[in-house]
């Protein structure tokens, strides 16, 4: 689950991490008197959605209204507020459709010396999560990945022990910090570790990470996404989430026990299991085709899932087929013929329907669907059913 910098940096302040002082606006009317309330002469107005790149970013319709702009009155600060409010805002992680501005987060600004990237996330193949920082900051991270990985410096911790103060010091003399902002790296990479671990957080960003004249370490950004298994365990992080920065449907699936996430593709695919429904994915592909989604319905679907799994991907104008590709373990074959000839009568297959079955009771569920008055192409192997799904959806288009 994510959410937005400055709910984020409200979490920061309760936990240590020193943030600046910020109001959320809106109104242009609230972001003018954020800026008045905020008594300086100099702050940031940024907008605020799910999504990095900010800065860079353009609206749809006023390219030169970015993201992020400087403001020195309360008269800047609500002209901006309103070429962004009720906007699209087109960024490298949106997408050329981009999302709305529903806020804005208007930032007191301070005196920066230095500019830094900090991250954390799990590393899997360690098994530890794992602090990275470079001196590349407010550039975009993965960039700087793909062109000097040598400029991002990596440090593993235990979640149980925490950053440990040695660690610190390594990173700061690669990174030539010293005297006081040293001392504050100290407090400040070890608070944003503990935060990670605390709140079971599969993503800890902060970029721009800066170092001030005066030697403190303030987090300039905060962007943090939260592992959804844990979130039973934080009910008042639970309510942070905006529904609005979310894709409908993926929120319309979570509801009904589906995990779903939206492609670009014209092949719907309704399958059984995350590692299956990958190589569902990847064999449309390679036969040619592009799938409009990943959708896993679970071992244990039922036919009021299936049915809203199918509605879900028939509300996709790009969809020209659907793949249904179940290997039946928990769920058996019979179960899941049973749903789409029950999902047919609901919802009306408009497009190609591709079936391939597999496991327990596959011969009863197979002759189920033959039996019944649905349309459907059946499949006796994944790679068949790829050929006719991507012939098939070729044909609808």
């Amino acid at each position: 689950m994510k959410i937005h910098e400055y709910q984020g940096k409200e979490l920061f302040r309760a936990a240590g991490v020193p943030v600046l002082q910020g109001l959320v606006a809106r109104t242009p009317s609230e972001a003018a008197e954020a800026f008045t309330k905020l008594g300086g002469s100099l702050a940031v107005i940024k907008a605020q959605i799910h999504a990095g790149g900010r800065g860079k970013g353009s609206v749809i319709g006023n390219p030169a209204q970015k993201g992020v702009v400087l403001v020195r009155s309360p008269e800047e600060t609500s002209q901006a507020a309103e070429g962004l409010l009720g906007k699209k805002l087109v960024t490298i992680q949106t997408g050329p459709d981009g999302q709305t501005v529903n806020q804005v987060f208007i930032e007191q600004g301070c005196s920066i010396e230095r500019e830094l990237y900090l991250g954390i996330v799990l590393d899997r193949s360690a098994a530890m999560p794992v602090l990275m920082v470079s001196s590349e900051g407010g550039v975009e991270i993965e960039k700087v990945a793909e062109e000097t990985p040598d400029l991002i410096l990596k440090e593993h911790f235990d979640p149980a022990v925490g950053l440990e103060s040695f660690q610190v010091r390594k990173l700061c003399k690669k990174l030539g910090i010293e005297g006081p902002a040293a001392r504050a790296a100290d407090r400040f990479m070890k608070s944003v570790c503990r935060f990670y671990v605390d709140y079971d957080c599969s993503l800890a960003e902060i970029n721009p990470l800066v170092i001030t004249t005066d030697g403190q370490m303030i987090a300039l950004d905060a962007k943090i996404t939260f592992d959804d298994n844990a979130l039973y365990r934080h009910p008042a992080i639970k309510e942070l989430r905006d529904l609005n920065e979310e894709d409908p449907n993926e929120v319309r699936a979570a509801d009904a026990g589906l995990s779903y996430v939206q492609l670009e593709g014209n092949i719907g695919c309704l399958v059984n299991g995350a590692g299956l429904a990958m190589a569902t994915m990847d064999i449309i592909k390679y036969h040619g085709g592009q799938p409009s989604n990943f959708l896993d319905v679970g071992g244990g679907a039922n036919t009021a899932q299936v049915t809203e799994a199918f509605r879900i991907l028939l509300a996709d104008p790009n969809c020209k087929g659907v793949l249904v590709n179940i290997f039946g373990g928990i769920a058996r074959c019979t179960t899941i013929a049973t749903a789409i000839i029950e999902a047919s009568k609901e919802v009306g297959f408009q497009v190609p329907l591709v079936v391939r079955l597999e496991g327990t009771e596959v011969e009863e569920g197979r002759k189920m669907l033959e039996e019944s008055d649905v349309d459907i192409i059946t499949a006796a192997d994944l790679t068949e059913a790829a050929e006719k799904i991507v012939a098939a959806a070729s044909g609808a288009a």
